[in-house]
């Protein structure tokens, strides 16, 4: 029987018409990286995000001009938008009147309580979801003084303290993220948060550094979180193009069983039995198939030895033997094919499907 991971329970909550939180599956997000006030360039990569698969995006908003902005991108944007604050509640207030779903707020840098607690009944006005965002580099001095450094423990309870003043001022449209960027004390921080409320948790590791080492990274973290039940969204943080984020992202959930989206290939790693060019054979389909959305398990396998078992698990796949392969789907062999048409028949076939 194949395991499944039992998702912590939470309370849900509404990015725009995106379920976060409660039996929705786990949200993919990510954030743009162009000039807010650039709105024709601003569009145009959130288009590309959503048809990457991003569900939610964050727009960066740190001057008013890029507040002044979102009005137009909100009307225009496919997916929800949120506006992310540092700061300044004058900029919070303008993005409020923009129509955005979302906003992100940090009360390690906007620390004036009557001044949270304002935006955060516009946003009740509204109907306006909140990231509460407790980041290490931002944690408030108190909890400095008290553990010493941004641990595990001090970043739990600076999310719990500000989570029970949001609801003492009568609001609980929000979700949390708690992020830094070591990995345990990332995981540390969000289990002992997990294990205390039923709060909808955005997760990540943040700054997680270049795409190869940062998707290990996150991969490392965001991988045993999820594993535990914990997390409702996610973003991977990478200093890459953001429509990496998001690729890594359903990797990440389809590893685990959590998500399904577009092609997952399954190759050997290479060895001296192998008698095909696997790597240049794995790599034509790949980017033959990179656009494809549908969920797809593709087996591309190197030698007999586990060639037609793991063929045979796959939707469909090649189980390559001396300069040639068998052709499989659902399970079943198709025909044998030559090393130099394997790729067009396998790609045929997907055609078909």
């Amino acid at each position: 029987m194949n395991s499944v991971i039992t998702r912590r329970k939470t309370r849900p909550i509404f990015v725009g018409n995106v379920q976060i939180g409660g039996d929705a599956p786990i949200v993919v997000q990510s954030m743009t990286d162009t000039k807010t006030h650039n709105i024709e360039e601003t569009l145009n990569q959130i288009n590309r995000l959503a048809n990457a698969g991003c569900e939610i995006i964050r727009v960066a908003a740190p001057t008013e001009k890029d507040a002044l902005a979102l009005k137009e991108i909100v009307k225009n944007s496919p997916i929800p938008v949120i506006a992310d604050i540092h700061f300044s509640p004058r900029i919070a207030f303008i993005a409020l009147e923009s129509g955005i779903h979302g906003i992100r707020l940090n009360p390690g840098n906007i620390n004036d309580e009557g001044k949270i607690r304002e935006i955060l009944q516009e946003c009740k006005r509204k109907n306006i979801a909140v990231r509460l965002g407790i980041n290490s580099g931002s944690l408030e001095e108190r909890l400095l003084e008290k553990y010493g450094f941004p641990s595990g423990e001090a970043l739990a309870e600076s999310a719990l303290n500000w989570s029970e003043f949001f609801e003492k001022v009568g609001f609980t449209n929000f979700k949390v993220s708690i992020k830094g960027s070591d990995v345990l004390q990332n995981i540390q921080a969000n289990k002992i948060f997990a294990e205390k409320t039923d709060i909808p948790l955005h997760i990540g590791i943040t700054e997680a550094g270049p795409a190869g080492r940062g998707s290990v990274k996150s991969a490392v973290g965001l991988g045993i979180l999820l594993y535990m039940g914990i997390g409702d969204t996610i973003r991977v943080s990478l200093t890459a193009d953001p429509e990496e984020e998001v690729e890594v992202a359903y990797q990440i959930l389809q590893s685990l069983g959590l998500r399904r989206k577009g092609v997952e290939i399954i190759s050997c790693p290479t060895c001296g039995r192998i008698e095909v060019n696997l790597p240049e054979v794995v790599k034509k389909v790949e980017d033959k198939l990179k656009n494809v959305k549908q969920p797809l398990k593709v087996a591309i396998m190197g030698c007999v030895v586990n060639a037609i078992g793991e063929a045979r698990e796959a939707d469909i796949g090649l189980a390559c033997g001396n300069k040639s392969a068998i052709l499989f789907r659902n399970g079943q062999p198709i025909k044998r094919v030559s090393e130099e048409e394997m790729v067009d028949e396998l790609l045929k076939e997907i055609e078909k499907m």
